[in-house]
């Protein structure tokens, strides 16, 4: 399987790209466009071999299989179609559309082409201690999963970030973006083919100058089968050794998961760490040597036309969620009335 990256503008490309290679793929070109230079000397620095291109001769290249891509949010979707009408299937960081209008021309184009779009929900995929999760529910360690409470803080870095970043109409809003990681992992561990959007809120709590930018947001939702609560931020403090201290709680009929995704507080080393307390105790699960497999899964639907990786659905209902979240969200703090 051929690919190739467009679209540097986050991180994650690194993590995209580096998966991909890990399960066997061929990396033929990258297209250096970017507005933060900082990614792409990274991206220089972890793969010096990859051969420099420009988009349209990757997209029209029709030996390459896979554009995957982490343009700015905004800019996904017309990136993603155009690959897609041209015979290519698409991986896009999250958020894979910032809009109800995106959303419904990637459907009508997946439907049209057949290809496979699909988004590449890092909070999950990459991370093995969800991995871990997903065998302990499966073996019924906890018992019926009923509710989850997914965190995603994150750290704000202002001094490196671009521009568009601090503009909705580019990233489309805390809840659009970082709260899909949580909607994705509560339809996913509940086994939720839908849900709906209870309540939601955004709020701006920082500096006064970025009175516009939303460094807050939560989601109340709820499907057929559980309950979930989400809290997105960007307030982790600069004394925290990583980016975010993400969380995941799952709580089942018969006990509870917890996954510290990246740091745990209380000193043990290293990432991905799993907690489980059932009927016999608890117990502390080091998942970092789970291996991950959502790459490897998507070069086998490639090649198959399958959908094991994760459903097109799924895909769709995620951002459909999101969108749905951040529609109706409440400005918070809440005014009062007659204010």
């Amino acid at each position: 399987m051929r690919f190739a990256a467009i679209g540097l503008e986050h991180r994650h490309i690194h993590h995209m790209v580096g998966g991909l290679l890990e399960a066997g793929a061929t990396c033929v070109g990258f297209d250096p466009t970017t507005s933060d230079e900082r990614v792409l000397a990274g991206f220089r620095e972890r793969f010096p071999a990859l051969p420099e291109s420009t988009a349209d001769r990757l997209i029209d290249d029709p030996a390459i299989d896979l554009i995957v891509c982490a343009a700015i949010p905004a800019e996904r979707a017309a990136i993603a179609i155009r690959a897609m009408r041209s015979g290519k299937d698409v991986m896009v960081d999250k958020p894979g559309v910032i809009d109800f209008d995106q959303l419904a021309a990637v459907e009508q184009t997946v439907a049209e082409t057949g290809r496979i779009f699909s988004i590449c929900f890092s909070e999950r995929f990459t991370v093995p201690a969800t991995i871990i999760a997903g065998k302990l529910i499966a073996d019924g360690a906890i018992g019926r999963v009923v509710q989850t409470l997914g965190m995603g803080p994150h750290r704000l870095n202002r001094a490196i970030r671009p521009d568009w970043f601090f503009d909705k109409r580019h990233y489309g809003g805390i809840l659009t973006d970082i709260a899909s990681h949580q909607i994705d992992q509560f339809l996913h561990f509940t086994g939720s083919d839908d849900a709906e959007i209870v309540a939601s809120g955004v709020g701006h709590f920082g500096g006064a100058d970025l009175s516009d930018f939303e460094d807050f947001g939560e989601v109340l939702l709820r499907s057929d089968k559980a309950g979930g609560y989400i809290r997105v931020d960007w307030f982790t403090a600069d004394g925290l050794p990583t980016w975010g201290d993400g969380r995941l709680t799952i709580l089942g009929t018969e006990g509870t998961i917890e996954l510290r995704k990246y740091v745990d507080i209380a000193g043990r080393p290293g990432t991905d760490h799993v907690f489980l307390v059932d009927k016999a105790g608890t117990r502390h699960i080091d998942a970092s040597n789970e291996p991950l497999t959502y790459f490897q899964n998507l070069v086998a639907d490639i090649g198959a036309r399958s959908e094991i990786a994760m459903s097109q659905r799924h895909a769709f209902t995620v951002c459909r969620l999101a969108l749905a979240a951040q529609a109706k969200a409440a400005w918070l703090p809440l005014r009062s009335q007659g204010t």
